[in-house]
Protein backbone atom coordinates (compact mmCIF):
# COMPACT_ATOMS: atom_id res chain seq x y z
CA UNK A 1 0.00 0.00 0.00
CA UNK A 2 1.33 3.44 -0.88
CA UNK A 3 0.55 4.66 2.62
CA UNK A 4 3.49 2.64 3.98
CA UNK A 5 5.59 5.77 4.11
CA UNK A 6 2.94 7.50 6.21
CA UNK A 7 3.22 5.02 9.10
CA UNK A 8 3.57 6.81 12.42
CA UNK A 9 6.37 6.18 14.88
CA UNK A 10 5.66 3.61 17.56
CA UNK A 11 5.12 6.17 20.30
CA UNK A 12 2.66 8.06 18.08
CA UNK A 13 0.77 5.01 16.78
CA UNK A 14 -2.31 5.75 18.83
CA UNK A 15 -3.80 8.48 20.92
CA UNK A 16 -2.99 8.48 24.64
CA UNK A 17 -5.19 5.91 26.32
CA UNK A 18 -6.29 4.30 23.05
CA UNK A 19 -6.47 0.55 23.42
CA UNK A 20 -7.30 -1.19 20.16
CA UNK A 21 -7.20 -4.96 20.02
CA UNK A 22 -5.34 -6.12 16.94
CA UNK A 23 -3.77 -2.73 16.16
CA UNK A 24 -1.27 -3.16 13.34
CA UNK A 25 -0.36 0.43 12.57
CA UNK A 26 -1.73 3.96 12.42
CA UNK A 27 -1.32 5.99 9.25
CA UNK A 28 -1.91 9.52 8.01
CA UNK A 29 -1.95 10.83 4.48
CA UNK A 30 -2.17 14.32 2.94
CA UNK A 31 -5.32 13.20 1.10
CA UNK A 32 -7.11 13.04 4.45
CA UNK A 33 -5.70 16.01 6.31
CA UNK A 34 -6.08 15.77 10.06
CA UNK A 35 -7.31 12.17 9.97
CA UNK A 36 -5.57 9.13 11.44
CA UNK A 37 -6.48 5.64 10.27
CA UNK A 38 -5.91 2.93 12.85
CA UNK A 39 -5.53 -0.32 10.94
CA UNK A 40 -6.53 -3.36 12.98
CA UNK A 41 -7.07 -7.05 12.41
CA UNK A 42 -10.46 -8.22 13.61
CA UNK A 43 -11.37 -11.64 14.97
CA UNK A 44 -14.98 -11.43 13.80
CA UNK A 45 -16.74 -9.53 11.03
CA UNK A 46 -20.34 -10.48 11.76
CA UNK A 47 -21.99 -8.63 14.66
CA UNK A 48 -25.01 -10.31 16.27
CA UNK A 49 -27.95 -8.06 17.08
CA UNK A 50 -29.46 -9.06 20.44
CA UNK A 51 -32.67 -11.07 20.23
CA UNK A 52 -34.40 -8.44 22.35
CA UNK A 53 -33.78 -5.79 19.71
CA UNK A 54 -36.66 -4.73 17.48
CA UNK A 55 -34.35 -4.12 14.55
CA UNK A 56 -35.52 -5.86 11.34
CA UNK A 57 -32.21 -7.72 10.99
CA UNK A 58 -30.12 -9.93 13.23
CA UNK A 59 -26.63 -9.42 11.78
CA UNK A 60 -24.48 -6.46 10.78
CA UNK A 61 -21.03 -5.87 9.29
CA UNK A 62 -19.07 -2.67 9.97
CA UNK A 63 -15.71 -2.53 8.16
CA UNK A 64 -14.80 0.72 9.94
CA UNK A 65 -15.55 2.60 13.14
CA UNK A 66 -15.78 6.37 13.18
CA UNK A 67 -16.99 8.33 10.18
CA UNK A 68 -15.65 11.06 7.93
CA UNK A 69 -19.19 12.25 7.19
CA UNK A 70 -18.99 14.17 10.50
CA UNK A 71 -22.77 14.45 10.91
CA UNK A 72 -23.27 16.49 14.06
CA UNK A 73 -26.35 14.51 15.08
CA UNK A 74 -24.93 11.03 14.38
CA UNK A 75 -26.35 8.47 16.81
CA UNK A 76 -23.23 6.27 16.42
CA UNK A 77 -20.86 8.82 17.96
CA UNK A 78 -21.01 7.31 21.48
CA UNK A 79 -19.63 4.00 20.19
CA UNK A 80 -16.20 5.67 19.96
CA UNK A 81 -16.20 6.05 23.71
CA UNK A 82 -15.77 2.28 24.03
CA UNK A 83 -12.39 2.75 22.36
CA UNK A 84 -11.33 5.40 24.88
CA UNK A 85 -11.91 8.00 22.19
CA UNK A 86 -14.22 11.00 22.17
CA UNK A 87 -17.64 11.15 20.54
CA UNK A 88 -16.82 14.55 19.07
CA UNK A 89 -13.79 15.34 16.96
CA UNK A 90 -12.22 11.90 17.55
CA UNK A 91 -15.21 10.20 15.93
CA UNK A 92 -14.53 12.22 12.77
CA UNK A 93 -10.74 11.97 12.69
CA UNK A 94 -9.68 8.73 14.42
CA UNK A 95 -11.00 6.05 12.08
CA UNK A 96 -10.60 2.37 12.92
CA UNK A 97 -10.17 0.23 9.79
CA UNK A 98 -10.59 -3.56 9.92
CA UNK A 99 -8.08 -4.52 7.26
CA UNK A 100 -8.92 -8.24 7.22
CA UNK A 101 -12.68 -7.86 7.38
CA UNK A 102 -13.33 -9.53 4.00
CA UNK A 103 -11.28 -12.64 4.74
CA UNK A 104 -12.79 -13.03 8.19
CA UNK A 105 -16.29 -12.55 6.81
CA UNK A 106 -15.74 -15.24 4.15
CA UNK A 107 -14.62 -17.67 6.84
CA UNK A 108 -17.62 -16.94 9.05
CA UNK A 109 -20.09 -17.24 6.19
CA UNK A 110 -18.52 -20.56 5.20
CA UNK A 111 -19.31 -22.23 8.51
CA UNK A 112 -21.91 -25.00 8.49
CA UNK A 113 -23.73 -23.18 11.31
CA UNK A 114 -24.38 -20.05 9.20
CA UNK A 115 -28.12 -19.88 8.45
CA UNK A 116 -27.93 -17.24 5.71
CA UNK A 117 -29.85 -14.65 7.69
CA UNK A 118 -30.00 -11.13 6.30
CA UNK A 119 -26.95 -8.93 6.96
CA UNK A 120 -27.19 -5.14 7.18
CA UNK A 121 -24.42 -2.68 6.30
CA UNK A 122 -24.47 0.97 7.30
CA UNK A 123 -26.03 0.45 10.72
CA UNK A 124 -23.20 2.06 12.67
CA UNK A 125 -20.94 4.03 10.35
CA UNK A 126 -21.35 4.51 6.62
CA UNK A 127 -19.73 1.75 4.51
CA UNK A 128 -19.35 4.19 1.60
CA UNK A 129 -17.67 7.05 3.43
CA UNK A 130 -14.62 8.39 1.57
CA UNK A 131 -12.16 5.97 3.11
CA UNK A 132 -13.86 3.13 1.21
CA UNK A 133 -12.33 4.60 -1.93
CA UNK A 134 -8.90 3.69 -0.49
CA UNK A 135 -9.52 0.36 1.17
CA UNK A 136 -12.24 -0.94 -1.19
CA UNK A 137 -13.80 -3.36 1.27
CA UNK A 138 -17.32 -3.36 -0.11
CA UNK A 139 -16.83 -5.32 -3.37
CA UNK A 140 -15.29 -8.16 -1.37
CA UNK A 141 -17.99 -7.98 1.32
CA UNK A 142 -20.77 -8.05 -1.27
CA UNK A 143 -19.13 -10.95 -3.08
CA UNK A 144 -18.72 -12.93 0.14
CA UNK A 145 -22.35 -12.44 1.11
CA UNK A 146 -23.70 -13.33 -2.33
CA UNK A 147 -21.40 -16.34 -2.72
CA UNK A 148 -22.75 -17.72 0.56
CA UNK A 149 -26.37 -17.08 -0.43
CA UNK A 150 -26.84 -14.37 2.21
CA UNK A 151 -29.36 -11.50 1.68
CA UNK A 152 -27.95 -8.05 2.29
CA UNK A 153 -28.98 -4.46 2.74
CA UNK A 154 -27.01 -1.23 2.54
CA UNK A 155 -27.82 2.17 4.03
CA UNK A 156 -25.57 5.03 2.97
CA UNK A 157 -25.13 8.71 2.21
CA UNK A 158 -22.07 8.00 0.10
CA UNK A 159 -22.14 8.45 -3.66
CA UNK A 160 -19.28 5.94 -3.91
CA UNK A 161 -22.08 3.38 -3.96
CA UNK A 162 -22.31 4.12 -7.70
CA UNK A 163 -19.09 2.17 -8.22
CA UNK A 164 -20.70 -1.04 -7.00
CA UNK A 165 -24.13 -0.75 -8.65
CA UNK A 166 -23.31 -3.23 -11.45
CA UNK A 167 -22.15 -5.75 -8.85
CA UNK A 168 -25.23 -5.17 -6.71
CA UNK A 169 -27.56 -5.50 -9.70
CA UNK A 170 -25.94 -8.85 -10.47
CA UNK A 171 -26.15 -9.84 -6.80
CA UNK A 172 -29.90 -9.16 -6.82
CA UNK A 173 -30.27 -11.99 -9.33
CA UNK A 174 -29.12 -14.42 -6.63
CA UNK A 175 -30.03 -12.97 -3.23
CA UNK A 176 -32.34 -10.33 -1.87
CA UNK A 177 -30.66 -6.89 -1.98
CA UNK A 178 -31.97 -3.80 -0.24
CA UNK A 179 -30.63 -0.30 -0.90
CA UNK A 180 -31.36 2.69 1.29
CA UNK A 181 -30.14 6.27 0.88
CA UNK A 182 -30.17 8.69 3.79
CA UNK A 183 -31.28 12.19 2.82
CA UNK A 184 -32.91 14.38 5.44
CA UNK A 185 -31.69 17.91 4.69
CA UNK A 186 -32.67 19.37 1.34
CA UNK A 187 -31.19 22.84 1.86
CA UNK A 188 -27.54 22.65 0.81
CA UNK A 189 -26.29 25.41 3.11
CA UNK A 190 -27.83 23.73 6.15
CA UNK A 191 -26.68 20.31 4.97
CA UNK A 192 -23.07 21.47 4.65
CA UNK A 193 -23.23 22.99 8.13
CA UNK A 194 -24.74 20.03 9.98
CA UNK A 195 -23.17 17.14 8.02
CA UNK A 196 -20.08 18.69 6.42
CA UNK A 197 -18.44 15.51 5.16
CA UNK A 198 -21.40 14.21 3.17
CA UNK A 199 -22.29 14.55 -0.51
CA UNK A 200 -24.72 17.34 -1.34
CA UNK A 201 -28.48 16.72 -1.51
CA UNK A 202 -28.32 17.07 -5.30
CA UNK A 203 -25.61 14.40 -5.49
CA UNK A 204 -27.65 12.02 -3.37
CA UNK A 205 -30.77 12.60 -5.45
CA UNK A 206 -28.71 11.68 -8.52
CA UNK A 207 -27.52 8.59 -6.66
CA UNK A 208 -31.10 7.50 -5.98
CA UNK A 209 -31.89 7.87 -9.68
CA UNK A 210 -28.80 5.81 -10.53
CA UNK A 211 -29.84 3.04 -8.15
CA UNK A 212 -33.26 2.89 -9.79
CA UNK A 213 -31.74 2.92 -13.29
CA UNK A 214 -29.64 -0.06 -12.23
CA UNK A 215 -32.88 -1.94 -11.65
CA UNK A 216 -32.70 -1.89 -7.86
CA UNK A 217 -35.33 -0.64 -5.40
CA UNK A 218 -34.24 2.37 -3.39
CA UNK A 219 -35.82 3.45 -0.14
CA UNK A 220 -34.94 6.77 1.46
CA UNK A 221 -34.41 7.60 5.11
CA UNK A 222 -35.61 11.16 5.69
CA UNK A 223 -33.86 11.07 9.03
CA UNK A 224 -33.31 12.76 11.23
CA UNK A 225 -35.92 15.48 10.91
CA UNK A 226 -34.54 18.45 12.87
CA UNK A 227 -37.18 20.37 14.85
CA UNK A 228 -37.62 23.96 13.63
CA UNK A 229 -34.92 23.43 11.00
CA UNK A 230 -36.23 20.78 8.59
CA UNK A 231 -39.74 20.00 9.84
CA UNK A 232 -41.52 22.79 7.96
CA UNK A 233 -44.33 21.73 5.65
CA UNK A 234 -42.76 23.47 2.66
CA UNK A 235 -39.34 21.88 3.25
CA UNK A 236 -40.79 18.37 3.66
CA UNK A 237 -43.09 18.82 0.67
CA UNK A 238 -40.20 19.90 -1.57
CA UNK A 239 -37.96 17.04 -0.44
CA UNK A 240 -40.65 14.39 -0.93
CA UNK A 241 -41.42 15.84 -4.36
CA UNK A 242 -37.77 15.49 -5.35
CA UNK A 243 -37.62 11.94 -4.00
CA UNK A 244 -40.67 10.99 -6.02
CA UNK A 245 -39.18 12.56 -9.15
CA UNK A 246 -35.98 10.49 -8.95
CA UNK A 247 -37.92 7.28 -8.36
CA UNK A 248 -37.53 6.50 -4.65
CA UNK A 249 -39.49 3.35 -3.87
CA UNK A 250 -40.18 4.11 -0.23
CA UNK A 251 -39.72 6.73 2.46
CA UNK A 252 -39.12 6.44 6.19
CA UNK A 253 -39.34 9.63 8.26
CA UNK A 254 -37.78 9.81 11.73
CA UNK A 255 -37.33 12.71 14.16
CA UNK A 256 -33.98 13.59 15.67
CA UNK A 257 -32.96 11.79 18.85
CA UNK A 258 -30.04 12.87 21.00
CA UNK A 259 -28.53 10.10 23.08
CA UNK A 260 -25.63 10.44 25.47
CA UNK A 261 -22.75 12.58 24.25
CA UNK A 262 -24.62 13.54 21.08
CA UNK A 263 -26.92 15.93 22.94
CA UNK A 264 -24.26 18.38 24.20
CA UNK A 265 -22.49 18.18 20.86
CA UNK A 266 -25.64 19.09 18.96
CA UNK A 267 -26.60 21.81 21.41
CA UNK A 268 -23.13 23.30 20.96
CA UNK A 269 -23.67 23.22 17.19
CA UNK A 270 -26.99 25.01 17.65
CA UNK A 271 -25.35 27.63 19.83
CA UNK A 272 -23.05 28.46 16.93
CA UNK A 273 -25.42 28.14 13.98
CA UNK A 274 -28.92 28.75 15.38
CA UNK A 275 -28.60 30.15 18.92
CA UNK A 276 -32.27 31.11 19.12
CA UNK A 277 -33.16 27.40 19.06
CA UNK A 278 -31.01 26.24 21.97
CA UNK A 279 -33.63 26.90 24.65
CA UNK A 280 -36.34 25.34 22.47
CA UNK A 281 -34.33 22.15 22.08
CA UNK A 282 -33.57 22.03 25.80
CA UNK A 283 -37.28 22.30 26.53
CA UNK A 284 -38.28 19.81 23.81
CA UNK A 285 -35.84 17.07 24.80
CA UNK A 286 -35.63 17.84 28.52
CA UNK A 287 -33.53 15.18 30.22
CA UNK A 288 -34.36 12.54 27.63
CA UNK A 289 -33.09 11.57 24.22
CA UNK A 290 -36.33 11.45 22.27
CA UNK A 291 -38.96 13.96 21.22
CA UNK A 292 -42.17 13.92 23.28
CA UNK A 293 -45.15 11.96 22.03
CA UNK A 294 -46.90 15.23 21.24
CA UNK A 295 -44.19 16.27 18.79
CA UNK A 296 -44.09 12.81 17.24
CA UNK A 297 -47.84 12.93 16.68
CA UNK A 298 -47.64 16.48 15.30
CA UNK A 299 -44.97 15.44 12.81
CA UNK A 300 -46.92 12.33 11.90
CA UNK A 301 -50.01 14.41 11.15
CA UNK A 302 -47.90 16.77 9.04
CA UNK A 303 -46.25 14.12 6.86
CA UNK A 304 -49.26 11.88 6.23
CA UNK A 305 -50.88 14.08 3.57
CA UNK A 306 -47.50 14.86 2.02
CA UNK A 307 -46.68 11.17 1.62
CA UNK A 308 -50.08 10.65 0.01
CA UNK A 309 -49.62 13.63 -2.31
CA UNK A 310 -46.31 12.32 -3.64
CA UNK A 311 -47.42 8.75 -4.12
CA UNK A 312 -45.67 7.09 -1.19
CA UNK A 313 -48.47 6.48 1.30
CA UNK A 314 -50.30 3.98 -0.90
CA UNK A 315 -47.25 1.74 -1.38
CA UNK A 316 -47.29 0.13 2.05
CA UNK A 317 -48.77 0.51 5.52
CA UNK A 318 -48.28 3.76 7.41
CA UNK A 319 -47.51 3.48 11.09
CA UNK A 320 -46.56 5.65 14.01
CA UNK A 321 -43.91 4.25 16.33
CA UNK A 322 -43.31 4.89 19.98
CA UNK A 323 -40.19 4.90 22.07
CA UNK A 324 -39.66 1.45 23.59
CA UNK A 325 -39.74 1.18 27.36
CA UNK A 326 -35.99 0.43 27.54
CA UNK A 327 -34.94 3.25 25.22
CA UNK A 328 -33.09 5.06 27.97
CA UNK A 329 -30.75 2.10 28.56
CA UNK A 330 -27.06 2.36 27.83
CA UNK A 331 -25.39 1.16 24.65
CA UNK A 332 -23.65 -2.20 24.85
CA UNK A 333 -20.11 -2.51 23.54
CA UNK A 334 -20.14 -2.87 19.76
CA UNK A 335 -22.33 -1.60 16.97
CA UNK A 336 -24.94 0.96 17.89
CA UNK A 337 -27.43 -1.18 16.01
CA UNK A 338 -26.84 -3.98 18.46
CA UNK A 339 -28.45 -2.01 21.27
CA UNK A 340 -31.99 -3.05 22.25
CA UNK A 341 -33.23 0.31 21.03
CA UNK A 342 -35.35 1.25 18.04
CA UNK A 343 -35.57 4.84 16.96
CA UNK A 344 -39.23 5.95 17.07
CA UNK A 345 -40.71 5.78 13.60
CA UNK A 346 -43.01 8.66 12.82
CA UNK A 347 -43.84 7.62 9.28
CA UNK A 348 -42.74 4.42 7.64
CA UNK A 349 -43.67 3.58 4.09
CA UNK A 350 -42.20 0.48 2.46
CA UNK A 351 -39.21 -0.45 4.61
CA UNK A 352 -35.97 1.01 3.36
CA UNK A 353 -34.00 -2.16 3.95
CA UNK A 354 -35.95 -5.09 2.52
Amino acid sequence: MRWDGQKLAADDAALPGLALAGLVRSVRTPEFAGVTFHEVTCKSALNKVPDASRMPFRWTVNPTRGCLHACTYCFARPTHEYLDLGAGRDFETQIVVKTNVVDVLRAELGRASWKREAVALGTNTDPYQRVEGRYAFMPGIIDALVHSGTPLSILTKGTLLRRDLPQLAEAAQHVRVGIGISLAVGDEALQQAVEPGTPTPRARLALIRAVREAGLPCGVMVAPVLPWLTDGRAELDELLSELAEVGATGVTILPLHLRGAVKPLFLAWLAQHAPALVRRYENLYGRGAYVPREYAQWLDDRVRPLLLRHGFADRAGHRTGRRPADAEGSYPTGSIAEAPVLEPTVASVQPVLF
